[in-house]
């Protein structure tokens, strides 16, 4: 039981990474505060957790919203008593469009999901972080931004993962006295329903052809990763297994930004 008596909040848990990982999470020891802006789905996954045996509560909130995500963190230490884990995952792909397409309103909202509610997850969470004496942050990132660039009309969503990554090697230099431990997880393409919340606008405007060798992703020979890769990596990083690591975006990804890198 790698997290047994943990207390630990993930954002975006209503389903793909962020569900895999509370549910891995929870069966791992921990207790999950687990967020969303959709209550039907959030009360979902907290239902499933403890029809399992595990401890979880709903937290419903939109992390853009400063005031919401405060009384979400403060009401999950009301009810655990403490935090240890941050899984800041919650983020959209937004919409994709040629930058002189892309409206001012569709780079805010993109930014305010994926950065400032980041910043605002990590805003109200770290003072208990600190209060615990040391806790694991996680966010996450990808390899767009990071590694990939080729994606046409990506660049709002590049941004904030970029901006994600330099926020986490920031984080892991002021938090390390406090033994807090700060790192990135970048994935790939993974089985989510993130596609669900993309909107593609004229985007061969923008786009540069790439030629990749035979297969996308060369470990699967083209096939995904599943959300349940990233938990497994998730929970290593959130555990005592990863205590001198921190300050490091690890790329889950099967090779597949290396073929452009």
């Amino acid at each position: 039981m790698d997290l047994n008596g943990k207390v630990a909040l993930i954002t975006g848990a209503g389903s793909g990474i962020g569900k895999a990982s509370a549910t891995l999470f929870a069966s791992a020891g921990a207790s999950v505060g687990v967020l969303s802006r959709t209550e039907d789905e959030i009360r979902k996954t907290a239902e499933e957790i403890t029809a399992a045996g595990g401890k979880a509560i709903p937290l419903v909130a939109d992390v853009a919203d400063s005031e919401a995500v405060k009384r979400a963190v403060d009401r999950l230490v009301q009810e655990y008593g403490r935090l240890d884990i941050v899984f800041a995952n919650a983020g959209i792909n937004g919409v994709w469009a040629p930058i002189d397409e892309l409206t001012p309103e569709e780079w805010d909202r993109t930014i305010n999901i994926n950065l400032r509610g980041t910043y605002l997850t990590l805003h109200h969470a770290v003072p208990y972080l600190k209060k615990a004496g040391g806790g694991s942050v996680l966010v996450t990132a990808s390899i767009n931004g990071t590694r990939v660039f080729s994606n046409a009309g990506a660049t709002a969503y590049s941004c904030t993962k970029a901006a994600q990554v330099a926020m986490v090697q920031m984080l892991a230099l002021e938090l390390a006295k406090h033994r807090i431990r700060v790192n990135a997880i970048c994935p790939g393409m993974i089985d989510t329903k993130i596609q669900d919340n993309t909107q593609a606008r004229n985007t061969a405007e923008a786009e540069e052809a790439a030629e990749y060798p035979d297969g996308e992703i060369p470990l699967t020979r083209g096939k995904p990763g599943s959300s349940a890769d990233v938990a497994e990596l998730a929970l290593f990083l959130a555990s005592d297994r990863s205590k001198h690591i921190t300050g490091t975006p690890v790329w889950i990804d099967g090779a597949e930004s290396l073929l452009i890198g």
